[in-house]
């Protein structure tokens, strides 16, 4: 029995460290620039063994970008399910983004880098799902306090487009500044986007003016 579960945690490991070599190869090379030898390589195994689990580069590609899409999946199902107020979800969201990226940013690399450069004969792959995940569970998140009446009537689309894009501004940022990586950011911005910049009794005071000159 200890002999079967220790090949059974080799053959686990194994089928690991292809993945993690994949990831980092896929990041630093691309697609077309990486090789199955390569791979293999890094991962010290044989060739042989990568078929095994994955028949090809494609299908380590494909494996690889399926476990993305699974890590968002559970990313988003502990949003959606833990209570708490939109500011305080939607807050909670952005420090398992930063978390998820700062643990795997070679696989946030190596996705960035699919997404936004050039084809590199990749393999056709639905890239936009994970964005359509994210969007569907921001507005859901947003719904769900309009309905408590937490926040004031907005088109959720554009709710969804304002978070994910200080979300991704903020990462971008961190990204070309290295050196001020500020995981706390997101978190100001969008605070900052909630509660405004106005104060409520200069607005008020503008909405009685216009509303004497009518």
């Amino acid at each position: 029995m200890k002999h079967q579960n220790k090949r059974l945690d080799n053959e686990q490991d194994a089928r690991t460290r292809l993945l993690e070599a994949g990831i980092t190869l896929f990041a630093e090379k691309g697609y077309a620039g990486t090789s199955v030898r390569e791979i293999v390589e890094k991962a010290v195994v044989t060739k042989p063994v990568l078929y095994y689990y994955f028949k090809s580069k494609e299908g380590i590609f494909r494996a690889i970008l399926d476990w993305a899409a699974e890590r968002e999946e559970d990313l988003l199902f502990q949003v959606l399910e833990t209570p708490g107020t939109v500011m305080e979800r939607l807050i909670h969201l952005c420090h398992l983004v930063y978390q998820g990226v700062l643990e795997n940013q070679n696989l946030s690399k190596m996705i960035h880098n699919l997404i936004f450069g050039p084809p590199q004969g990749v393999p056709n792959y639905d890239f936009k799902q994970y964005h359509r995940r994210m969007v569907k569970a921001v507005k859901a998140v947003y719904l769900e306090g309009l309905a408590r009446g937490e926040v004031k009537k907005a088109d959720p689309d554009e709710v969804a487009n304002l978070v994910l894009g200080l979300i991704d501004y903020c990462l971008h940022l961190d990204n070309i500044y290295p050196e001020s990586l500020d995981p706390g950011r997101p978190e100001r911005l969008l605070r900052l986007a909630f509660e405004g910049m106005v104060k409520t009794d200069s607005l008020e005071q503008k909405r009685q003016k216009e509303y004497e000159q009518t």
